[in-house]
């Protein structure tokens, strides 16, 4: 086999970044936009020793999976890797992929897929997202707004993401016209030189609250006032305009910090009664209507019976603690960034909970002093549950030592990554702990990402 040559292949699975997987004389290469059940044509891009990429070419009989996608930018954009697959199929494959990283990564046998309940999928696959952030540039002497074409940061036009609310679209808009009434340039990454670098758009889907933030490359937004009044009148259900100053040359997208041009610094969402503040700098699920139920699973596999004494780590905004302190006797949450404690000391205000507290710090140090260190309040507490929702590079070592040593009696894991649960999971289980039950979530139909529960308990 050689480079440009061309096969037809068979497309017999897929990978975790959603490239269909098809072997030729047993050598596997790898195809984006394949599914699975496509027989396709595919020219040779890239060789490896052990595998290689092809581009497909031509699709000479569609998988019973393939179906037609709403996006027409699906192919290039880098959001969505999966959409040209039946959601049925998507869910499958989810489900699968978190099995295989259970049992290769994680080393855990046949029984993890016994017990692993059936993974629960949307309704309406589509409009699901309360978030959406699209960088700004400029093409051919016009300003453009969009997302990244996969792996690269070229701007692809687009107003409108099928995933999240049509109303983006005419936020954008009235920005656009604002920044062309002012020529206010957009930002340039390679010459660092403009000033709109990204709009942040953020919707209260129970409350219809809406939230504009613009990230620039300076300190000030000239015309705001005029700004102001153009999405004010585009959108009257905005409460929320803010511009965020990021000045570094890297690929973070907000600053740390925001200054309020209009309304609060902040919209509020509502889960199960639970009322919410997120600013702009808040982590919060993007999916709603699926955070409702995953939420609900994580105080079912608690089990709690109101005495429990509960550690909420990488907590964010508080959003799980507040569910957990209904039915907990004490609730402590953990999160780094500064702003989201303070939303969620303020949703717990806001909500009459006067049994959960918050710290500010990495996970991994503020637990290890809270609980190892003579002097400190919650010294030499007895621990009954500890839920860890980690960002996608899974828990620190750090942390999972302290809390094998501080043994609770339930651990419920809350994962974005399949792949760094499986690792964590397979350290926690090495002596003290082996897993109950899990549950995946697809938090974000049309990507190859899904949000999974684990319910771990003392193996003894």
């Amino acid at each position: 086999m050689d480079k440009n040559d061309i096969f037809e292949v068979t497309i017999e699975d897929m990978s975790h970044d959603g490239e269909g997987i098809g072997k030729v004389g047993g050598f596997p290469l790898f195809i984006k936009d394949a599914v699975i059940g496509d027989v396709i044509e595919a020219k040779v891009t890239k060789l490896k020793k052990t595998y290689g990429y092809a581009r497909l070419n031509n699709i000479v009989k569609p998988s019973s999976l393939r179906v037609t996608p709403k996006c027409p930018l699906h192919k290039k954009c880098g959001g969505c890797q999966i959409q040209a697959m039946d959601y049925s199929g998507q869910l499958k494959f989810k489900h699968d992929l978190v099995i295989n990283n259970l049992t290769r990564i994680g080393g855990f046998g046949e029984e993890v897929a016994e017990i692993m309940e059936p993974i629960v999928g949307m309704d309406e696959p589509y409009r699901y997202r309360n978030k959406a952030q699209f960088p700004v540039g400029e093409k051919d002497g016009r300003v453009i707004m969009g997302f990244y074409a996969g792996r690269t940061h070229d701007i692809m036009e687009c107003d409108d993401c099928v995933l999240g609310d049509e109303k983006n679209a005419l936020i954008l808009n009235a920005i656009k016209s604002y920044m062309a009434k002012f020529n206010i340039p957009a930002y340039d990454e390679a010459s660092g030189k403009g000033l709109i670098r990204h709009v942040l758009i953020r919707k209260g889907f129970a409350t219809n609250e809406w939230m504009v933030c613009l990230v620039i490359a300076g300190e000030k937004l000239l015309h705001s006032d005029t700004l102001v009044s153009m999405l004010r009148d585009a959108m009257p259900e905005i409460v929320s305009i803010s511009i965020s100053p990021n000045k570094r040359r890297d690929n973070v997208i907000m600053g740390d910090d925001f200054t309020v041009l209009y309304g609060e610094s902040y919209i509020h969402e509502k889960l199960s009664g639970i009322t919410y503040k997120i600013s702009p700098l808040s982590f919060f699920q993007v999916n709603p209507i699926q955070t409702e139920k995953l939420y609900a699973k994580v105080v079912e596999y608690a089990n709690l019976t109101g005495k429990e004494n509960v550690w909420d780590l990488y907590c964010g905004t508080g959003s799980i603690s507040l569910f957990l302190a209904g039915k907990a006797g004490k609730v402590h949450g953990v999160e780094i960034i500064p702003q989201a404690i303070d939303d969620a000391r303020e949703n717990a205000k806001a909500n009459g909970i006067e049994n959960a507290e918050f710290f500010v710090g990495k996970a991994e140090d503020v637990f290890a002093e809270q609980v190892l260190t003579e002097g400190s309040a919650n010294y030499g507490e007895k621990i009954d549950v500890v839920v860890v929702d980690p960002p996608r590079k899974g828990c620190d070592a750090k942390l999972l030592d302290t809390i094998l040593k501080m043994a609770p009696s339930r651990i419920v894991y809350v994962s974005c990554d399949s792949a760094t649960l499986a690792r964590d999971l397979k350290i926690l289980c090495e002596t003290d702990y082996r897993i109950d039950k899990l549950q995946c979530f697809d938090q974000f139909p049309h990507t190859v990402h899904v949000e999974t529960v684990v319910l771990l308990s003392k193996a003894n």
